[in-house]
């Protein structure tokens, strides 16, 4: 056996499961902390904010891509893979973050995006100057147009962000891009490909980064042979057969990660964004791939007693057939913030809601946070990771009304204009009451930020015990406490008040490790509070009775 890679820096404690139960806070890195006064976040704002996440108590930070990047689309076009963009800083200044996290025994995830690269890559500037069938072009995916004079693209496929997935290149030929034109997708039947992302996962990895999220996971093997078959994401086969997506070979392509990422100690943790039908998804998290895989299911759900107790239990049931452990998201850099959709009605459609500036539905936006808190505390009781992203932790709402003329998503443009897309949940987070960016720099953010945002910094919330950055802390420490074990049992019924957890119930109960349990009132109105002593709670418990829209957690 070979010998073990040591990295350059390693946190305190070296226990190889500990991304098993961890608390995962999502930094965006562009919008958390500016140092240089330029309106965009940069890497030595987020160490500097280092003290702040282990006061917050999360066991790991993901770093969402930092790498070089004309910012088509947030970042996640990516012209170097083994780099920092100048404008967040140097490797010396990732390598000075990566110390200081695990000084404060935080682990870092870094954001790997292996489906496609920048139109800027050298890669692709090389493939473009290249002749059709060169070793250049080889690394993507080129095909020649349909129609007599080959002027139609090869297929009718798609654009995650709108439009066609393929563009024309001036000598006539055509490559894919599953996402905006200035991200062209990989050919991952190329075994250069494919030993260059080793070397990726080798190369922070030796810089002592202690995981990987890996983008769009399910999206790496394609079937591209004639005659195209056509292809739908939001309705993938479960039998591995889709054209772009999901498909068996991807599964080739990550047991070689594994191996890379078992080659040091302890073994670098993963896990995959892949949108796919849940019964595959547990493929990508079995221990002989990346080992965990994102369970999405939570931000598609209603706030509903049903919805959230089926969801918990299949996505158990899946972690224990895998052999991983569940993740719990609410939020995150790609949907409306869950402190938003829980204060629209039933089945508002975020989109068009997007598109009036947030006035229409109206927003009940005491409620929506309320709900939010609820809806965290009881993840944070489950067992797995939970996924907090950047500034839910201050029960931060979607900004809604960004003129026309700031937005950066691509799907405004790929869209004509149709739809905002997700800039709202992306704008710079508050640190202080006051100040051109409320304490986010020394000058005004690249993406606006709400006037009344001061109300919900970091300086408004901390101390006050009422605060969601409070309820946050409290929550994480006693979970830090408390969480032992991947194991839970339903409650049935409340201490006898005749409120179960099954079918159209509001309530949803269960136990943990030890006999502590948590308890969520879905409902409007009050329900009876079982005895015990209270541990903490997303609001105010008074007289015996559990508020409506509250989660409890008792001895």
């Amino acid at each position: 056996m070979s010998q073990l890679r040591t990295p350059a820096s390693t946190p305190r404690t070296t226990d190889p499961d500990w991304w098993r139960n961890a608390v995962v806070y999502q930094v965006y890195p562009r919008s958390f902390a500016d140092t240089n006064g330029d309106g965009l976040g940069d890497v030595a704002g987020i160490t500097s904010r280092v003290p702040y996440l282990a006061s917050l108590g999360v066991d790991a930070m993901w770093l969402s891509p930092f790498f070089p990047s004309p910012l088509a689309d947030g970042g996640y076009d990516v012209a170097d893979y083994r780099s920092v963009d100048p404008r967040l800083g140097t490797l010396d200044d990732l390598d000075a973050l990566v110390r200081t996290a695990h000084e404060h025994d935080i682990r870092v995830i870094v954001d790997v995006v292996p489906n496609h690269t920048s139109d800027e890559h050298e890669w692709f500037r090389a493939a473009l100057a290249s002749a059709p069938g060169s070793p250049e072009r080889a690394r993507y995916v080129f095909r020649d147009g349909s129609g007599p004079a080959g002027d139609l693209p090869p297929s009718d496929w798609v654009s995650n962000f709108g439009g066609s997935a393929w563009t024309r290149v001036p000598d006539g030929q055509w490559y894919l891009h599953l996402f905006a034109p200035e991200q062209p997708d990989l050919d991952w039947e190329n075994p250069e490909v494919r030993e260059d992302f080793e070397r990726t996962l080798r190369f922070w990895s030796d810089r002592g980064v202690d995981g990987f999220r890996v983008d769009v996971a399910h999206g790496l093997a394609k079937d591209l042979s004639t005659p195209y078959r056509p292809s739908d994401e939001k309705a993938l086969p479960l039998d591995g057969s889709d054209p772009l997506y999901d498909r068996d070979e991807v599964h080739e392509i990550f047991a070689t990660w594994r191996d890379v990422l078992n080659e040091y100690d302890p073994p670098r943790a993963a896990v995959a964004e892949a949108w796919a039908p849940a019964p595959r998804r547990a493929l990508y998290a079995r221990p002989t791939e990346l080992g965990q895989a994102f369970n999405f299911d939570l931000l598609e759900a209603p706030f509903d007693a049903a919805a959230f107790r089926g969801i918990i239990q299949r996505n158990l049931a899946m972690s224990e057939q895998s052999g991983a452990s569940s993740t719990w998201v609410l939020s995150n850099h790609d949907v409306v913030r869950h402190a938003t959709r829980y204060g629209l009605p039933l089945g508002a459609d975020t989109d068009a809601w997007l598109m009036t500036d947030g006035t229409a539905p109206a927003l009940d936006a005491t409620r929506g946070l309320r709900r939010a808190r609820a809806a965290t505390l009881l993840v944070l009781a489950l067992p797995g990771s939970s996924y907090v992203y950047q500034g839910e932790e201050l029960g931060l709402h979607e900004a809604a009304a960004i003129p026309r003329d700031r937005l950066q998503d691509p799907k405004w443009i790929r869209t004509g204009h149709t739809v905002k897309g997700r800039d709202g949940c992306r704008v710079p987070i508050p640190w202080t009451t006051s100040g051109p960016s409320f304490g986010f720099g020394s000058v005004a953010p690249h993406l606006p930020q709400p006037a009344d945002f001061g109300a919900s910094s970091v300086e408004a919330e901390d101390g006050d015990p009422a605060s969601t950055l409070s309820l946050y802390r409290t929550a994480i420490a006693a979970r830090r406490r408390l969480q032992q074990g991947e194991a839970l049992t339903w409650i049935d019924a409340v201490d006898g008040s005749g409120v179960g957890v099954g079918g159209g119930s509001r309530v949803v109960a269960f136990a943990r490790h030890d006999g502590w349990r948590s308890v969520t009132n879905f409902g409007a109105d009050p329900v009876p509070l079982p005895s015990g002593t209270v541990i903490v709670a997303s609001g105010p418990v008074e007289d015996g009775m559990l508020p409506g829209e509250t989660t409890v957690w008792l001895d």
